[in-house]
């Protein structure tokens, strides 16, 4: 079997290090020897791009968390009009250059796209200060609520971290997160600040089989409310 060949390392700000390996026609980005996201295993992250804009009467305004591979970025793009604004929001500098080196064509270029924004900083802080801004709000970041790998992004599927997310949605606006596995929590949190809630449980490689991930779509159906606590 071809072995595996490192093409590029990267620290990331929180700790640890990024790695961009390469085997044959296939990719994959990994942390601490774990892989994070991989170029033969994307249908569940396409899928979520799909199901969210299918909840979304007329996408203008789209938020997405988490860069990865490119594949959610192109899922969104070829289903909103020319005149929507997709803004992507990734920590890792180092991956966004990938992605428009590498990784480019994996995905077909999806931010070569004029409707494409780059935004290279932490998603929970550009959440925050979002107010009734975005039709949908797309979620890729980490391993989802239920099995992280950096504890930073605790706060995210938290109590705060789902309420500014309903702050930063229009109304009947979609908050849809890619997941490792099911967490009841995270829908009960979902549920107490005014989401609709659905959860779906797909497979990475679409018909094939491959792993099972879970989508979490919440729909925003009414004002936000304090929360009694914030973490």
């Amino acid at each position: 079997m071809t072995p595996w060949k490192v093409i590029d390392r990267a620290p990331i700000p929180k700790g640890g290090e990024l790695q961009l390996a390469q085997r044959g026609d296939e990719w994959v980005v990994r942390l601490g020897g774990h892989t994070l996201m991989s170029s033969r295993a994307h249908d569940s992250e396409e899928t979520l791009a799909a199901w969210a804009l299918e909840r979304v009467a007329e996408p203008r305004d789209i938020l997405i968390g988490g860069l990865g591979l490119g594949f959610t970025v192109r899922a969104t793009l070829d289903r909103v009009p020319p005149e929507c604004r997709v803004i992507v929001v990734e920590l890792s500098k180092q991956l966004v250059e990938w992605n428009r080196t590498h990784l480019a064509d994996l995905a077909k270029r999806p931010l070569d796209d004029a409707r494409v924004r780059i935004v290279e900083d932490d998603v929970m802080k550009r959440i925050e200060a979002a107010s009734k801004a975005y039709d949908a709000i797309l979620l890729d970041v980490d391993n989802g609520p239920s099995a992280l790998t950096t504890g930073g992004n605790k706060k995210l599927y938290g109590t705060k971290g789902v309420a500014a997310c309903h702050r930063a949605l229009k109304l009947g606006g979609v908050l849809a997160v890619w997941s490792a596995g099911p967490d009841e929590d995270y829908v009960r949190v979902l549920d107490k600040l005014h989401f609709e809630v659905e959860v779906k449980r797909v497979t990475a490689r679409g018909p094939s089989g491959g792993a099972s991930h879970v989508l979490f779509f919440g729909k925003k159906t009414a004002p936000s409310r304090k929360p009694r606590t914030e973490e």
